[in-house]
């Protein structure tokens, strides 16, 4: 679950099942191919990858995430910018919803998965909870800042620590209630900034991301727990949860009213917004596939660090591409998020991190240990004053003890043309 909880802005979560049995792989930073045959293949947009070279594959889906959800950010920031679209947010998401449906049925149709193992019952809860964090989370652009969207999006931990606890009976530790505490204090700072400087300041959309984070903790600890009883393939979740929420959506719009209004408003600019909504659907399916790929070639932790760096880069460009006020606090507010985000991820891998740093401490103080001259265990230390080398003889002076002195003694060697020559190396070997 905490991989579920830090990856994504658009990350359906019908693929966030995936993650439970990834999060076990993690490999650090690729540098050394595989010593075993792949078990499964890895596909980039349609394009087999699974015997690319390591770093290629890595490079490849790494750029792949900045092209899909930069473009998948900007294109939902710039529907919203659309003159009277702030109320169909809802619509936007009956869009969305059909557009991943019919991937998830071609994917799963080019892949050959064909049959269902998690009962239909049980897809429409899921599909009800999909429904509501997705469609608040697409609503709530309309009210509020970009960017503090996105930071909401990264505090996934907060909700999904409550709902382990209420639905799994969940226990967790120190570092876990650190990283929710230190998120929450940045959320707050991001939040009074956004007060401030915003000349749109609206409650609602708080409200609308907030019910948004609630019901994505609740479909993670539900999924968890189909996952581990029924199995099942991410397309099929894919297919069946989006589909059954394109229903609940369109008869939510219609008895709402917004189904007419939406296809209207719609209708007087159809290249500008369901042009906009394709490729914003489109972008944020390709996302979501090359997440989890990049999850299966390098774990955890590099492929948050490539998400965390792009929505970075994604909040950057939202007050660079639409101006926008700033504030430093929104500074201090992301920084102290993305520790906590990191010390979450540290909680859950605790000893493969610490191993991994013993040995990285090793291999970096190891040829360091090597340029001691005459130093053991602090009993003594020598220190040559002087040597003056020429064609017979060599005079050195020195403060050391006597056993030093013994070891410095036979590092001297005549060499052929009979000048005398010392070799630390040969100190070394004696400490």
């Amino acid at each position: 679950m905490m991989t579920t909880s830090l990856l994504n802005e658009a990350l359906p979560a019908t693929h966030k099942l995936q993650h439970l049995h990834l999060v076990d792989k993690i490999y650090m930073l690729p540098t050394h191919a595989r010593e075993k045959p792949p078990s499964e293949q890895l596909h980039l947009v349609g394009f087999n990858i699974t015997y690319w070279p390591l770093w290629l594959q890595f490079t490849s889906l790494s750029l792949a995430i900045f092209v899909f959800y930069i473009g998948y950010g900007y294109m939902q920031e710039l529907i919203f910018k659309l003159s009277g679209m702030r109320p169909f947010g809802v619509y936007l998401t009956l869009i969305q919803f059909i557009i991943y449906s019919i991937c998830g049925w071609a994917e799963g149709t080019m892949y050959h998965e064909r049959s269902r193992k998690i009962p239909i019952r049980v897809y429409f809860l899921l599909a009800f909870f999909t429904v509501l964090t997705m469609g608040l989370s697409n609503a709530s652009v309309g009210y509020l800042n970009y960017p503090t969207q996105v930071i909401f999006k990264c505090c996934k931990l907060i909700p999904v620590l409550v709902g382990g606890i209420i639905i799994q009976g969940k226990r967790y530790g120190w570092l876990d209630a650190s990283a929710a505490a230190l998120m929450s204090i940045g959320l707050i700072m991001f939040v009074l900034a956004d007060s401030h400087v915003s000349p749109n300041f609206d409650p609602r959309g708080y409200i609308m991301i907030s019910g948004a984070l609630i019901a994505d903790a609740i479909i993670g600890n539900l999924q968890e727990k189909v996952m581990k009883k029924y199995g099942g393939s991410s397309n099929e979740m894919v297919f069946y949860s989006y589909s059954i929420g394109s229903v609940y959506i369109l008869v939510i719009t219609i008895l709402t009213g917004e189904f007419h209004e939406a296809f209207a408003f719609f209708l007087n600019n159809p290249w500008k917004t369901y042009g906009y909504g394709l490729i914003f659907g489109f972008l944020g399916y390709l996302g979501v596939n090359v997440v989890i790929t990049l999850i299966k070639v390098s774990g955890a932790l590099v492929t948050v660090t490539v998400t965390t760096l792009r929505k970075a880069l994604t909040i950057i460009l939202s007050f660079v591409l639409f101006s926008k006020p700033f504030s430093v606090d929104y500074v201090w507010g992301g920084l102290t998020i993305l520790f906590a985000i990191y010390l979450n991820l540290y909680s859950k891998n605790k000893s493969r991190w610490d191993a991994e740093l013993k040995r990285i401490a090793a291999k970096v103080l190891r040829p360091l240990s090597k340029t001691k001259v005459f130093a053991k265990d602090d009993l003594f230390m020598a220190r040559i004053i002087l040597i003056v080398k020429d064609a017979l003889t060599i005079r050195i002076s020195m403060v050391t003890t006597s056993t030093s002195a013994a070891i410095v003694i036979q590092a001297f060697k005549k060499q052929g043309n009979g000048l005398p020559s010392i070799h630390f190396c040969d100190v070394l070997d004696h400490q």
